[in-house]
């Protein structure tokens, strides 16, 4: 009962805490840039990976009485989730390699309408190859359960690996690569300021908001690897195809548990948002013009 509760708070604290941070950048005109958009589209991810929690908890002891359609629809939707917040997290690098690298050609190339558009094809990308990846488990709902009240899907070895690649190597070598590039800029756009090079230079160099900006969204992704890593070690290591949520209730709960610390990290970093929840929950969103506030 203890550990069911605690589940549920946090679940119930993640929904609570991303719904927040949607309604902020919704919201707040002076929030709506190229950055924060990303940052909505994450946060979207991870109020459904806390809805999904719920019905994780009911499916810790392996009991499952929403029926075959409702579990195969349920864990294909968390998975289209799940690529869409990593799709996410790969677009938020890019974002940041190129305010620092090319801080001058920042405006020009990262726009709203462009971030707006690359987000939407990330979300469709995701629907698009997890519909293909697992339609014999839609098809043929609870196909591969070998007792009533079971909730499993399979995935057969070409889809393992394919997923596997698309979702976490390329991913993660992106995420990577461009922030070891980040930081060996940063590192010599500081040396270059501490040896007065910084006068010839300073067109050139990041902003130091930039430079902020990147260090908090740093913050973000080297938690989410910190996250995600033990469940993609496990399917690395793993002999089975077909998975059944109590075999990795641990490192899927680790892997869920990412969506209820980007907000706290939020919480944490950035001034906007702690204003924003003042507004939000003192109710003066509610008044006309609060869209206008000044949350910077």
């Amino acid at each position: 009962m203890l550990i069911y509760m605690l589940l549920s708070s946090i679940s119930l604290f993640t929904v609570a805490l991303n719904l927040l941070v949607i309604i902020s950048i919704s919201h707040f005109k002076q929030l709506h840039t190229p950055t924060n958009l990303l940052l909505l589209s994450l946060a979207i991810s991870d109020f459904f990976v806390g809805l999904f929690m719920i019905f994780q908890i009911r499916m810790i002891d392996g009991c499952w009485l929403l029926g075959d359609l409702m579990c195969s629809l349920l864990l294909i939707l968390a998975s289209i989730i799940t690529m869409s917040s990593i799709g996410t997290m790969v677009l938020i690098s890019v974002d940041r390699y190129v305010a620092i690298c090319y801080p001058l050609h920042y405006f020009t190339k990262i726009k709203l309408k462009r971030v707006q558009l690359c987000v939407c094809l990330c979300w469709m990308f995701a629907a698009l190859i997890y519909s293909v990846l697992l339609k014999n488990n839609l098809q043929h709902p609870g196909r591969y359960n070998s007792c009533i009240g079971e909730c499993v899907i399979d995935v057969n070895y070409i889809a393992n690996l394919l997923n596997l690649i698309v979702t976490f190597i390329v991913p993660i070598t992106v995420i990577v690569i461009l922030y070891i590039r980040i930081f060996v800029v940063a590192v010599y756009q500081a040396r270059a300021m501490r040896s007065h090079i910084a006068v010839v230079t300073m067109k050139a160099t990041a902003k130091k908001s930039e430079m902020k900006a990147a260090r908090n969204l740093g913050v973000v992704v080297v938690v989410f690897l910190i996250c995600v890593c033990p469940y993609y070690c496990f399917v690395l290591t793993s002999q089975n195809t077909v998975y059944t949520t109590s075999s990795v209730t641990i490192v899927i709960w680790l892997f869920n548990c990412n969506s209820c610390l980007n907000p706290l990290i939020y919480a944490t970093l950035y001034p906007w948002f702690r204003k924003s929840i003042k507004v939000i929950v003192t109710l003066e969103i509610l008044k006309p013009g609060s869209c206008r506030t000044n949350m910077l």
